[in-house]
């Protein structure tokens, strides 16, 4: 089995990790949101499968919902909450060079995660 995680948000599964891309799903708890980051080494893609909420892109907020779709540039500040009554899942698509987790810098989190 592929890496999953339980996070404070929610949690995600890797459904493939190749050397030219990873893909995930995330599924993330309501009232809850990733940490606002960005990426050095990759780009990511995001299709919205259920649920709804918000994405803020470089301090720009925009309401998403099932059936959306949105692409996040290599060093794009992005977060992803949800505002919703129920479960928010997506599909994250990174293309780039490096997938590690350790790339990640955090600009503000809800967690004290640095």
């Amino acid at each position: 089995m592929l890496e999953s995680s339980t996070r404070p948000w929610g949690r995600y599964q890797v459904l493939e990790d190749a050397p030219t891309h990873k893909v995930k799903c995330i599924w993330v708890t309501p009232g809850q949101r990733l940490s606002y980051q960005r990426h050095e080494k990759r780009a990511e893609h995001w299709f919205i499968v259920e649920g709804s909420g918000e994405v803020t892109l470089d301090g720009k907020v925009i309401p998403i919902k099932k059936g959306d779709s949105l692409d996040i540039a290599i060093k794009q500040l992005h977060r992803i909450s949800n505002t919703g009554s129920s479960e928010l899942i997506f599909v994250e698509v990174q293309t780039g060079t490096y997938f590690g987790e350790d790339d990640i810098e955090r600009v503000e989190d809800d967690f004290g995660r640095a």
